[in-house]
């Protein structure tokens, strides 16, 4: 038999839908012209391969047994012209992102390294903004998703999934006379100047929380754009500031003094946001795929419509 492949496929949706009309939709074809090759098939195979019903149609017997074997081939198409379109969306591209400076610098850049190495091809185009300036951007639709670091207020529309904890501690130079591991009471935290982000941040807003807590309010001496200024600050013992401990693996801590805070640091979350209306196109899509792996810690989702 020499028959053609385009009846094998009317067939096969024909079968799915179990409906002519259904099949003819599905094929951007008309009711019509899908009887017409089903004719033609089973005059082919000389056999009834459908049996009209109230509703839709049934598959025959020898309907049954074709469709077993027709299904597997035919599916088998459909994954491998998939499997090539992924391929083709992935050689090129460009992806958005909105990051805070610790979610930037804890989670977003090891993975990027991996990513640019999977996938040359795709231009990466980051943001690095404060908390609430990267989920603005996001709501605008001016990146594909966002990584932030907690405390925020989570804006409808948009969904928020923790990825992974993240422990700050304090700092300061080795001029300062405080021995390694000194726990600064509030008593003792009065004595000293601090560096810390400005009030339209996240930061801001969770060690206002922290230190209210503990009876003082929080109200920097010496105020940094980003978080990545704090500890060139540190460095030149302009007061002692609060770094995420990734932000000291690489650091010489010869000019450096890890202190601890009484009572400790509460642990922070770093989250990834995207739009809820919006889906992520194809390398986007890759991408945030290998930051949610990154999670080391149990995470949750909520979101908000």
């Amino acid at each position: 038999m020499n028959i053609s492949y385009d009846y094998y496929r009317v067939f096969y949706y024909v079968a799915k839908y179990k409906s002519f009309t259904g099949a003819a939709r599905a094929l951007l074809n008309n009711q019509p012209n899908v009887t017409r090759i089903i004719k033609k098939l089973e005059e082919e195979l000389g056999c009834t391969l459908f049996i009209r019903q109230r509703h839709g149609v049934a598959l025959t017997p020898a309907g049954e047994k074709l469709y077993a074997h027709v299904s597997v081939a035919f599916e088998h198409i459909l994954l491998g012209e998939q499997e090539i379109a992924r391929n083709k969306g992935l050689q090129s591209g460009v992806v958005m992102i909105a990051a805070s400076e610790i979610a930037l610098h804890c989670v977003l850049l090891p993975v990027l390294k991996k990513f640019r190495k999977s996938y040359p091809g795709i231009r990466i185009r980051i943001s690095s903004h404060s908390t609430p300036r990267a989920i603005d951007i996001l709501k605008k639709g001016l990146a594909d998703f966002a990584m932030v670091t907690a405390p925020f207020e989570l804006p409808a529309g948009l969904s928020s999934t923790v990825l992974r904890t993240v422990q700050e501690v304090p700092v300061c130079s080795r001029t300062f006379p405080l021995p390694t591991g000194t726990a600064l009471t509030a008593a003792l935290m009065k004595q000293y100047a601090w560096i810390g982000l400005g009030e339209k941040t996240s930061s801001f807003l969770f060690y206002s929380d922290y230190f209210h807590n503990i009876g003082l309010s929080f109200s920097p001496d010496v105020e940094a754009a980003t978080a990545d200024q704090i500890l060139p600050m540190v460095k030149s013992g302009l007061g002692i500031g609060f770094v995420p401990r990734e932000f000291l693996e690489q650091e010489n801590m010869e000019h450096l003094t890890m202190l601890t805070m009484e009572p400790p640091i509460p642990k922070r979350n770093i989250c990834v946001l995207k739009r809820q209306d919006a889906s992520l196109s194809m390398a986007a899509s890759e991408l945030e795929k290998l930051v949610r792996q990154t999670k080391g810690n149990d995470n949750s989702e909520r979101g908000a419509s």
